[in-house]
């Protein structure tokens, strides 16, 4: 078992190395319309948004939603029936000509994505635990002067047409070797995570200053929560290469596009610099928190009506039984540019070396 990455720079709004209906998932997290730090980026791509900024700042969001109107729309072209499209965007506030005022991003690219015919799904809302608690914008403590201080993000959830099928045994198989623990589901698929923000400062030279990069866990769970092994992930604002490098942990293939150039080098130096082992110490943990987790249950005199004998261990449901997790063996680069990740099946996780990180 294997799974290829490629990284592609150039325009993400034309991807035009992907083909359509050949996406099982789209996880990404674009420039922030309105946020100071990607004026200049959308500048490039329509100089009207420059000096509309400070003069008409409403024309100036919703020129920098046309430019992500057209990525939305191409990746709602390259995404298979069924396939999902995990958008990470914030709200902005900003203070212009003396005018404070709020930005909603998340509103106006689900009316968007609802126009071309994605089905919008219940959204996740990402409570960030990286601001200081005293932290507030306006008159501090005085009334009618003070404003709510944004502290969440927000991962919009879409699908495209209809639910996937699964009409052959081999399918329904391949379906259930790739589900998750039932706790898992849990936490996955509540609609408030509180996950901390990762480091920002960029030390690539001939880069941005911040990276804008959302934290690994992030397309880690939803790569689980909405494709299986061998399916393909595309980031189509690839940006550090998270994205890819969670598709490599979790089986998938990936695609990825990235307009600036200076990150390229940056994005194939994370891949292939991934350490083995610590990827299978990540997957590892994964075992180990469902067996502390079932063990604590048992203290608890509940039942565990399942067993899991890929794996060799209780599991809560039927669906469960039969997960199977992969360690990655190497991660190498091929002649023609591509990153190749070989994987091992285990059997039995519960002898396997590895200790939690």
């Amino acid at each position: 078992m294997y799974t290829i990455h490629k990284t592609y720079t150039g325009d993400a709004r034309l991807m035009n190395n992907t083909s359509p209906d050949s996406v099982d998932v789209v996880i990404t997290s674009p420039p922030y319309p309105m946020i100071e730090m990607w004026d200049e980026c959308f500048a490039e791509q329509d100089t009207k948004i420059r000096g509309s900024v400070k003069e008409t700042p409403d024309t100036a969001f919703e020129l920098m939603h046309k430019q992500l109107d057209k990525v939305w729309q191409r990746c709602y072209e390259v995404l298979k029936n069924g396939g999902f499209l995990c958008v990470n965007i914030g709200d902005a506030t900003r203070t212009i000509n003396g005018k404070f005022k709020l930005y909603n991003n998340h509103s106006r690219i689900s009316e968007f994505c609802n126009s071309i015919g994605f089905t919008t799904l219940p959204n996740i809302i990402w409570r960030k635990q990286a601001n200081a608690p005293n932290k507030f914008m306006g008159s501090g403590m005085l009334p009618c002067g003070a404003y709510v201080t944004l502290e969440h993000e927000w991962i919009l959830l879409f699908r495209k047409g209809d639910k996937r099928q699964y009409k052959t045994q081999d399918q329904k198989h391949e379906r259930m070797e790739s589900s998750f623990f039932w706790e898992e589901r849990n936490v996955w698929f509540s609609d408030v995570w509180d996950v901390k923000g990762t480091k920002q400062k960029m030390e690539h030279k001939g880069s941005r200053e911040r990276s804008a990069a959302f934290p690994f866990v992030i397309p880690y769970r939803l790569i689980n929560m909405f494709s299986q092994k061998g399916d393909t992930v595309l980031d189509p604002f690839l940006g550090t290469g998270t994205t890819m490098q969670a598709a490599l942990m979790c089986g998938r293939n990936s695609e990825g596009y990235e307009i600036d150039p200076a990150l390229k080098e940056l994005i194939e130096h994370g891949i292939a610099t991934m350490d083995v082992d610590m990827c299978n110490r990540f997957i590892k943990q994964r075992f180990d928190r469902h067996v502390s987790f079932i063990e604590e249950r048992k203290k608890q005199g509940k039942e565990v009506k399942h067993f899991n004998k890929v794996l060799n261990v209780p599991v809560m449901t039927g669906q469960e039984e039969q997960i199977t997790f992969n360690y990655i063996t190497s991660i190498r680069k091929t002649k023609d540019g591509f990153y190749k990740a070989d994987y091992e099946a285990l059997s039995d996780m519960s002898n396997i070396p590895f200790q939690l990180i």
